[in-house]
């Protein structure tokens, strides 16, 4: 499979905004290059896939998820079906498939999110002989964590996230962090989960909220009202500025706020 030089420079160009958490950018600039004629010598197959790989991942992380839900899932068959998938593209599938768990859990299908992750490591460990894919094993294990929290199995997500933390980099180490918080205020650990909470390093994009979102929610859980109200109104502010406004997150942070400001302190 080749890639032109030229493409190779644009699809970097677009992995550098989608990096910067500039996701419409990024989006549009994959989508164009999807539809660009092909270049000569070129695999006709490849490019437009790598393209719409990073398209959908901008849109996800933007929080346009269920949109581009069936692209993704027809980009997943298009990619099985191939007999000549060397092991770089073998991969790139095994992220699509982990963002695809992103968009299940979004949408509260958390057991087939769960099914979905837990195939993915299986496949993870065959390819780990071949290939680096350390990183995408620890995303899956962050996904698979949120996954585990959406269905009430705080425990289990908490012993995931424990248990990846020390071999994680600071990034993935954040995502797993915001994790634990999740699983720890589901509990009802709330002193726990604010202590965690403030070991959270920045956040991108992407993530916009969730540290404001989590301490609301711990605050809350204490009977710190006024506290907790104005936590969950800086999130619902930063989820508002950074993210689409069709972003679940957005609805689940005023739905927090909603609880926070009507209901008694002490109320569950």
């Amino acid at each position: 499979m080749e890639v032109a030089p030229s493409q190779w420079a644009v699809l970097d160009r677009i992995s550098d905004l989608h990096a910067a958490g500039e996701f419409e950018e990024a989006e549009a600039g994959a989508r164009a290059l999807a539809a660009a004629p092909r270049v000569r010598g070129a695999d006709p197959w490849l490019v437009p896939w790598l393209a719409m790989f990073t398209a959908c991942a901008a849109a996800i992380a933007h929080g346009r998820g269920a949109q581009v839900l069936p692209e993704l899932e027809s980009m997943i068959a298009a990619a099985a079906r191939r007999d000549d998938s060397g092991l770089d593209l073998q991969a790139r599938l095994l992220e699509l498939r982990s963002n695809r768990v992103v968009v299940l859990v979004q949408q509260d299908r958390c057991a087939e999110a769960e099914a979905e992750a837990l195939d993915i490591l299986r496949a993870i460990t065959r390819l780990a002989h071949f290939v680096v894919v350390w990183e995408t094993e620890l995303i899956v294990l962050t996904n698979l964590s949120a996954a585990l929290n959406g269905q009430g199995r705080y425990e289990e997500a908490e012993a995931i996230t424990r248990g990846n933390l020390p071999r994680a980099d600071e990034l993935t180490a954040a995502l797993l962090r915001s994790g634990l918080v999740r699983s720890l205020n589901g509990q009802g650990r709330y002193e726990e989960a604010l202590a965690e909470v403030r070991q959270l390093a920045p956040l991108g994009r992407a993530d916009s909220g969730i540290v404001d979102f989590q301490t609301a929610r711990a605050l809350h859980g204490l009977g710190r009202r006024s506290e907790a109200e104005a936590a969950a109104r800086s999130a619902l502010a930063a989820c508002e500025q950074f993210l689409h406004p069709a972003h679940p997150r957005i609805q689940t942070t005023r739905t927090l706020l909603t609880r926070i400001t009507t209901q008694d302190p002490d109320s569950p």
